[in-house]
Parts: structure tokens; C-alpha cells; sequence
């Protein structure tokens, strides 16, 4: 027997484990299910010889496992053999906990008393996880949700405050050209993988172990990370968070620039090339935003924000409480074997670096469910991802003598509007149920008991509102104009009420960093008995324009104080400016590696010229200039390289008005003339 060689039957494999959409030139497979290859050679075995095959793992073939025969014990690789003359077909077996990364493997030519006799040359596969695969670890039984959260490519991310909530459209751009060898490259580049890739290797075959160091790994916090965060300008030496529209160029830049961190991501950047790296490992794997997300750092399940008289923050603390407008992290479907029953299906994943986890920036996997019963005693990070959807927040009043005064409890507020893409559409997809139970029911009670944090226990009593109530309404104002916020002062009691009523907008980051004020008011009003007194707060454009940020959110404060009369009222408002979105047409038909036309227009809705206006699809930048309530456009050419439903993301920014965001949905078909000549798409 000579000259033998090993065919991957790539085509045939590739579509069989659903990893042609990866690579169609090399062999990509999941494990817990079987594939063939054949091996070619000049005559058949001579008599009493067999076939060995030999499996190697790790850069220094640090792992090496001997594939049995025959079907053996339970969680080894096996295979046998059919063939007649010149070819043989090896089907191969792994099972369903094997390790996931790049394989290479021998097959050996053994004389009857043991001798390796002849070698073929080694071929090499990718192995990845299997949720279609019963048996394995993320198996999910759904059809529809194994299309949306391992195979689509195309996402929506939603941002915003829960009761003005925008969805961004995100390409994860998991099959992309070499994207799956850059999630490899992250596993080892991992702490772990550098400190013994032998054990590291081992641990793969876990998507808990895997979940985890891709947390840690997607923030460069103390390890070779892909990216690094920042939550405020300059971005000048990088690029800013808000024009990132795809997890692709982020990997490819991290992985082209020898592994060094690319500048700059906040959470839901972190999140989307999280989900992006999950997915294409075979995770299920979708995207989640928590508005008015609590950020709790001492773990007393309590946000405490300290004010002066100014209602300004004094709190000195260099790590402080926070309630984030909104907060994204991820969630995989997996089975939790190392936790007690009840704790299987979606995790929580979060890759921004928040706290440390076991000496690490990272959080989770945390069961959903663990966090919905209260059961935070289970790994890993529950405490925290609880407080996230149900700390309260207090607002207290530091007084010139140092005494704090309670001035507003807020029980209800952390959590809400929880969201995710719909599995059919662009819809969004509310989660809220998944992480807790109905707010103000009898099982929310037991959960927070069991949780500790504090419960208010019902009365019998019916209580008597308070005789004056504070509350702030807006209408939903776009960036550029002016608008104004109404503060309504109600007086339910039976007099006269006398108070000073100071109004505060402020512009904040998503994350509640204050950048500025924008306009305060201090005046005295008083409220005939049983009637409402409204003030009206204006604020121009040339107010807020100067310090809002990038997010576009303004949060206003109004304080109510009688001098003693009542104790005082507080009332706070998030208030999200709305942007434009771009207008993105693609007409005709779409036909892989064929020319295509994309139309896009943006008109500008603020009183000022736009400079400096750049276009981006997914890095292509075009330079514009648009005028006050004029409209930019620009016509673009770009050839489909994949068929199915694609999705092309354009990015506008200028100088004054930034992350205006559009999508197009274009089908792309089949270039019959191309197959004909014998290229295949």
C-alpha cells in the first residue's frame, strides 16, 4: 500500500454539520455527530494490517487522543472503515462532550504485530459545538431559535430608556472570511491558554469554561482582550463606540495588530462582538438590554445617590453606584451540569468590565432562572446580575453638618423592559418575565425575601398619599430643537402649600456620568388647596448642545421644599433626544458578485451646518456636507459576495450629529452564469 492520501469531503460534511456558510474549502464539523473522509491509495491493505487514527490538539500537539475501532465507552471518539481496492471511507465519531478547536489528524498504516508501516499526510478540521446534537451540552430542541441565535448573522441591539427604547442594527458576522480562526485566537490568548494550554485545551470542551474566558477575553481588562472601553471624549486615538455597526472589523483589527486591544467599545459593543464570537462557536447565543440597569458595587442591592442642596453629586467615592439608562450583556443556552436542577437554559453572559469575578473582569454564565427565584447563591456572579434588574435606588441630601436626609426611595424603577430580537423579525422581544416576577405580586415578595434585600410589607391600612406630589412630563423631543419640560406640582391636601421648587437639566452619558448643566431654575410657588400648579422649563438648542453626549440624554430633577412643612419631593426624568435615521434604498435584483446600487440620504434636522459628514458601510467612508434642513445623499456600488436575506448597515457622522443609523434589507440570489462556468457561491 503507497502514496496515500486523505480527501475532508468538505462539501459533503460542511452542509451535512451546517458550517458551509464558515468555509467551503476547509473541513468544519460539530461534534456529537459523525463525518467521513476517504483515504486514496495505490493498492488495498495487505493482509493483517489495520488502520489507526490518531487525533492531535494544541499548537505543540499538546493533547493527543487515539480513536478507537469501534463504538466504545461513552464520550470517546470511534470510527470504522468501508472500502474495496484503492479507497477507503472512515467515518468518524465524536462525542458530544469532545473538545471544540483545531484538530489534525494521522491515520497510520499498522503491521499485524504493531509497527507503524506507512503514514498518510495529516489532514486538519475545526470541531465546534453542537446545539442540533441531543446530547451535547447546548443543545436546543427549536428550530427557529437555532436559526436567529447561531445562524443569523444580522441582529438588532436596543438602546435608549425603557420608555423611549431604539433598536440599532448590528452585523455580527459570524461566518465572515477567517472569523472563526479570530474567535480561536481569542480562546488562546486567554490567561489560562498562556499559563498551561494543556489544561486549557482540556477545559474546551465545557461552554461554561468557554462562555466565561470569552467575558473576560472581549474586554481587554488585564489580558490580551479585543477591546478597550471608554465612556466619554476624546476618542481621537481610536475609534468611538457609537460608530462601530459590526463585530467583524473589530476582530480583524484586534487579530491584524498582533492581538493588542482596538480602542473603543462601551456595553453594547462588548456585547455584540461577544455574541458574534458565541455564535460562531456554536453557542446559542442573542443579545439582551436591561433599561435603568443598576450598577451596584457594594452589593447591598441599594443605588445611593449623595446630592448637595444644588441637587449636584458629591459623592466622593472613586467607584460609585450607578443606574445605567441601559445596559447590554448576552445570554447562551446551555446545560449547567455543575449546578443543581433548575439552573439549565439561558445564562448570562457580560463582557463589560464592570467587577471582578474570581480575580477577573467577568460575569457568568448566571442562570436566568437563578436570578428570577433569588437563588444567588449559585455560580457565578448571581448577586450581581440581581441587583442589575432589582436594586432600589435612593436619592439622599448631604446637609452642611454632614447628615444625610432620604429624599426619594425608588422600588420599582431598576429592570425594566427587558429586550432582545424577536426570532421572527426585527421585532423586539420582551424578556422582563424571564428575570422576575410580576412587579408588586406576592411571588416578587418572597424572591426579594429570599434575596435579602428589603420588603415593604403590605398594610391593611389604605395609605394616604402624600398632599403634595411632583411629577415631570415631555413630549419626546428631537436633537436640534428646542422643547420644553413641564413640572406639575399637584396639592392634595386642604390648605395652601408654600414651597421653593428648584428644576435641574442635566446632560448625562447612558451610564448616569453627568457632562454638564444645561438649565436650573429656583422659584417659589404656591398651590391653592386641591388644585396643580405646572412650570415650564425651556431648554434651546444652544442649551444643551454644548455638553450633551454622544447618547443624547438629558436627565432632569426637580426638588420640591416647604421648609420643614412636608418633608421634601424629588422627582427624576430621563429624557432620550431622538436622531434621524438615514434613509437606505437598494433597488433591483441582487445577484452574487454582480454590481448593485445603494442609494442614501440623510436630511439635516438641526439650525446648524453639518461639516465634516462621513458615510461608513462597514468601513467604507464617503466625505459629505449637508446644510440647515438641507439633505446629503450618496450612491454607493458594491458587489454581493454570499446569497440569503443580507442586510447592509450605513453609519452617518459629522461634527454636530453623530450615529445616525440606517439598514436595508436586500435579497441576494444565485449567479447562474457563475455556476455554469464551474463557480460555485
Amino acid at each position: 500500500m503507497t502514496q496515500e492520501k486523505l480527501h475532508h469531503r468538505c462539501h459533503e460534511n460542511n452542509l451535512a454539520h451546517r458550517t458551509r456558510e464558515i468555509d467551503r474549502e476547509r473541513l468544519i464539523v460539530r461534534r456529537g455527530q459523525p463525518f467521513s473522509i476517504t483515504l486514496q491509495c495505490s493498492d488495498s491493505l495487505p493482509p493483517g494490517h489495520h488502520l489507526e487514527l490518531v487525533l492531535h490538539l494544541g499548537k505543540r500537539d499538546e493533547v493527543v487522543i487515539k480513536v478507537q475501532r469501534e463504538h466504545g465507552a461513552r464520550g470517546q471518539w470511534w470510527f470504522n472503515q468501508q472500502g474495496a481496492q484503492d479507497e477507503i471511507l472512515l467515518n468518524l465519531h465524536s462525542p458530544a462532550d469532545a473538545v471544540i478547536g483545531h484538530y489534525h489528524l494521522a491515520v497510520l498504516v499498522m503491521s499485524p504485530d504493531g509497527r507503524i508501516v506507512e503514514r498518510a499526510d495529516k489532514i486538519s478540521f475545526h470541531m465546534l459545538f453542537n446545539p442540533w446534537c441531543r446530547d451535547d451540552m447546548v443543545y436546543l430542541p427549536d428550530e427557529s431559535k437555532l436559526q436567529e441565535y447561531v445562524m443569523n448573522e444580522d441582529g438588532v441591539i436596543y438602546m435608549g430608556t425603557w420608555d423611549h427604547i431604539k433598536g440599532i442594527p448590528w452585523n455580527y458576522g459570524q461566518f465572515e472570511d477567517y472569523v472563526m480562526d479570530i474567535c480561536f485566537e481569542v480562546l488562546d490568548n486567554s490567561p489560562a491558554a498562556l499559563k498551561n494550554s494543556e489544561m486549557d485545551i482540556g477545559n474546551r470542551s465545557d461552554p461554561v469554561y468557554v462562555g466565561r474566558t470569552i467575558t473576560a477575553m472581549v474586554n481587554s481588562n488585564g489580558d490580551r482582550g479585543v477591546l478597550t472601553g471608554r465612556w466619554e471624549e476624546p476618542y481621537t486615538d481610536g475609534v468611538a463606540p457609537y460608530r462601530w455597526t459590526g463585530s467583524v472589523p473589530i476582530l480583524q483589527q484586534w487579530s491584524k495588530a498582533g492581538v493588542r486591544p482596538v480602542k473603543y467599545g462601551q456595553c453594547w459593543v462588548f456585547a455584540a462582538v461577544a455574541c458574534t464570537v458565541l455564535r460562531c462557536l456554536g453557542i446559542p447565543t442573542r443579545t439582551i438590554t436591561n433599561f435603568a440597569s443598576a450598577h451596584d458595587v457594594d452589593g447591598n442591592l441599594s443605588i445611593d445617590y449623595l446630592l448637595n442642596d444644588r441637587l449636584e453629586s458629591i459623592d466622593s467615592r472613586q467607584r460609585q453606584d450607578s443606574s445605567w439608562n441601559f445596559h447590554c450583556w448576552v445570554e447562551s443556552w446551555m446545560r449547567r451540569d455543575d449546578l443543581p436542577k433548575g439552573n439549565d437554559g439561558w445564562q448570562v453572559l457580560d463582557p463589560t468590565p464592570q467587577e471582578l469575578s474570581d480575580g477577573v473582569f467577568c460575569c457568568g454564565p448566571c442562570p436566568v432562572a437563578a436570578i428570577k427565584e433569588g437563588n444567588l447563591a449559585v455560580k457565578y456572579d448571581a448577586p450581581f446580575v440581581f441587583a442589575e434588574v432589582n436594586a432600589d435606588i435612593i436619592y439622599w441630601i448631604v446637609q452642611r453638618d454632614g447628615q444625610r436626609r432620604k429624599l426619594r426611595e425608588d422600588h420599582a424603577s431598576v429592570g425594566r423592559s427587558i429586550s432582545t430580537k424577536s426570532v421572527y423579525g426585527d421585532d423586539r422581544e420582551d424578556v422582563t418575565l424571564h428575570y422576575k416576577y410580576l412587579e408588586g405580586s406576592q411571588k416578587e415578595r418572597e424572591v426579594y425575601k429570599k434575596a435579602g434585600r428589603r420588603v415593604t410589607e403590605p398594610s391593611n391600612e389604605i395609605a394616604e398619599p402624600g398632599k403634595l406630589q411632583l411629577s415631570i412630563k415631555h413630549a419626546q423631543p428631537v436633537f436640534g430643537t428646542d422643547f420644553d419640560v413641564i413640572v406639575e406640582v399637584k396639592n392634595e391636601g386642604g390648605r395652601d402649600a408654600h414651597a421653593q421648587l428648584t428644576m435641574l437639566a442635566m446632560a448625562v452619558t447612558y451610564n448616569s456620568r453627568p457632562r454638564g448643566e444645561c438649565q436650573r431654575q429656583t422659584i417659589s410657588v404656591t398651590v391653592p388647596a386641591h388644585k396643580a400648579h405646572k412650570e415650564v422649563l425651556r431648554l434651546h438648542y444652544e442649551d444643551y448642545v454644548s455638553c450633551v453626549s454622544e447618547h443624547h440624554l438629558i436627565r432632569v430633577k426637580a426638588l420640591l421644599d416647604t421648609s420643614g412643612e412636608n418633608e421634601p419631593i424629588m422627582a427624576v426624568s430621563n429624557i432620550q433626544l431622538s436622531t434621524p435615521e438615514l434613509l437606505v434604498q437598494v433597488p433591483g435584483k441582487a445577484v452574487v458578485r454582480e454590481p448593485l446600487t445603494a442609494f442614501i440620504s440623510f436630511t439635516n434636522p438641526l439650525p446648524v451646518p453639518l461639516k465634516g459628514g462621513v458615510f461608513t458601510l462597514e468601513g467604507a467612508g464617503l466625505l459629505g456636507a449637508v446644510a440647515p434642513g438641507g439633505t446629503a445623499s450618496v450612491e454607493l456600488s458594491f458587489s454581493p459576495v454570499r446569497t440569503g436575506v443580507r442586510k447592509l448597515l450605513v453609519d452617518f457622522d459629522s461634527d454636530r450629529l453623530k450615529d445616525v443609523k440606517g439598514v436595508a434589507t436586500v435579497v441576494v440570489r444565485k449567479n447562474y452564469r457563475s455556476v455554469i462556468t464551474g463557480l460555485h457561491y
